[in-house]
């Protein structure tokens, strides 16, 4: 009886213990992204330059390396997924444009932002032209994919239970975004 209270004591503690962790986790990687799009957006990158669809579309890796940060190129280039509820774009309410991160292409208006609850920046309708899609089955189930139109980057996966008018959800990164403010 006395093994079985010590393991369930040590079990409770264990998981107090990783609770706590993996909230100040969340809040270091929260700061830790905040700080790095301070940062990508104040050096000169991609952001704002003048180049061609095909120019876009054909930076090498190591170019892309070189105008991305770290978190902006595992999701745009390597199709990662930032942590839920680490973007600050979850709370932005102001009226304007979210872009990709990548090179600037408006995506979405601030219009079709909703609060999905999923604890990534949400929108239930794209601008015509900005996204294209694909079938992604990495996770043994089939979903769709979908990438900024001109330079290809990797923004998030398209669900069907968003609200009206489109019953749409597309779930972004917030690492894959900018916004700009209208003005």
């Amino acid at each position: 009886m006395l093994k079985t209270k010590l393991n369930r004591r040590t079990l409770g503690l264990s998981s107090a213990a990783f609770a706590i962790s993996a909230c100040t986790a969340s809040t270091t990687a929260t700061k830790a992204n905040a700080d790095e799009r301070q940062t990508s957006a104040g050096r000169d990158n991609a952001k704002g330059q003048i180049m061609s669809d095909e120019q876009w579309a054909n930076l090498s890796e190591s170019e892309w390396k070189d105008r991305l940060t770290e978190s902006e190129f595992y999701v745009l280039r390597k199709e990662g997924t930032e942590r839920a509820g680490t973007s600050p774009l979850n709370n932005e309410k102001r009226k304007g444009t979210y872009v990709c991160a990548g090179c600037g292409l408006p995506l979405f208006k601030s219009e079709t932002k909703y609060e999905s609850g999923t604890g990534w920046p949400s929108f239930y309708t794209y601008i015509d032209g900005a996204l294209k899609t694909k079938v992604d089955r990495k996770l043994f189930m089939t979903r769709t994919e979908y990438h900024c139109a001109r330079c290809g980057g990797h923004q998030g996966h398209v669900f069907e239970d968003g609200p009206r008018p489109t019953g749409l959800r597309y779930c972004n990164n917030g690492v894959a975004l900018d916004f700009v403010e209208n003005g």
